[in-house]
């Protein structure tokens, strides 16, 4: 039986085996380290500024828990559809069929050029602690600074190493040799990936600080009364309660439940019915949550641009950048 014969080549068929040889070679040459990532997008676009009918695009996969990642380059086809080239440098097996069926498989979320396969999702909330957010956020969060760092090839200092491992053993109770290689087995941690751990988490510690330390100044100046320090006593409860009693607590005794707070607080971090309070008035009874407050300013010290009140803006001030990166940012739940 004869074979059927074969299709009619298309205009431009042999233009794109030129394509082709030179993507198998670009793709050859990408270097395959974290830090390398933005290189190789550069490269790749600038290679694509030559060839614009293959509308090239770099798909780039960051394997969990090593510096290293994995490329593949998609191409228009003269004739209609996309060829994927993938060119593995070491196993000889294409990522994509290291992988799961669907590329999302064993990933929880994709934040902009950040996937998070679930069991470093897992870890994450082992080290969120924060009440007032909620843990898909605090999530997103780390993505976006981990985006930030993907192009960071500064190299990390021996005391930077050393303060993000006591970082870790802190938040997970590493306290000796036996209990680290413990958890390295849990995790299913090799010796270098954790070395690539510590430094990206060295890596984001980095960031943090530099990015508190640029926006705290004017964040203290636009928001300087949030900063004033303010000593302050309220009663909080089902019912309302008499300022006049705030006087002479005594009164209190009478009085069903309530729960009365006596402190310093930064004027950003008091109930909200008194930061803006005159010191010596009473406030309230005012509705507040779901029951009552009534309070009194005793003290207010006008906030001054010492270290820690610096550094204080300085973590507000990042915590509004993140939630603002957080609204633009390109968020895709995979469980969803």
């Amino acid at each position: 039986m004869r074979s059927p014969l074969p299709p009619k080549l298309e205009a431009g068929v042999d233009d794109f085996a030129l394509v082709l040889f030179e993507a198998v070679e670009l793709l050859r040459g990408l270097r395959r380290r974290r830090s390398a990532v933005q290189e190789a997008r550069n490269a790749v676009a600038e290679w694509s500024a030559r060839h614009p009918a293959a509308q090239a695009q770099l798909v780039v996969d960051v394997r969990p828990g090593t510096p290293v990642v994995d490329y593949d380059l998609l191409l228009n086809h003269p004739g209609g559809g996309t060829v994927a080239v993938s060119t593995p440098v070491d196993d000889g097996v294409p990522w994509l069929m290291d992988h799961s069926t669907h590329w999302a498989a064993g990933y929880l979320l994709s934040v902009d050029r950040v996937r998070v396969p679930v069991a470093e999702a897992l870890a994450m909330t082992r080290t969120l602690s924060r009440r007032d957010k909620a843990v898909h956020d605090e999530i997103v969060e780390q993505c976006i600074v981990n985006n930030e760092v993907l192009a960071d090839d500064e190299p990390v200092g021996d005391d930077e190493l050393r303060e993000a491992a006591e970082e870790i053993r802190r938040m997970w109770r590493l306290h000796d040799r036996a209990a680290t290689l413990a958890w390295l087995a849990e995790m299913g941690m090799s010796g270098p990936q954790f070395e690539a751990f510590i430094a990206g988490v060295a890596r984001r510690r980095r960031f943090r600080r530099r990015k508190e330390a640029e926006l705290g100044p004017a964040y203290l100046s636009a928001h300087r009364p949030d900063f004033d320090l303010v000593r302050a006593l309220w009663a909080t409860g089902a019912q309302p309660v008499n300022g006049e009693l705030l006087h002479g607590l005594g009164g209190l005794l009478g009085y069903g439940e309530a729960q009365v707070t006596l402190g310093e607080r930064r004027a950003r971090d008091l109930p909200g019915p008194l930061r803006d309070a005159p010191m010596g008035t009473v406030i309230g009874p005012v509705r507040h949550g779901d029951g009552y407050l009534t309070g009194i300013v005793l003290e207010r010290r006008p906030a001054e641009e010492d270290p820690a009140t610096v550094a204080e803006a300085g973590a507000a001030a990042f915590a509004d950048w993140l939630a603002a990166r957080r609204r633009v940012a390109s968020i895709e739940w995979h469980w969803l």
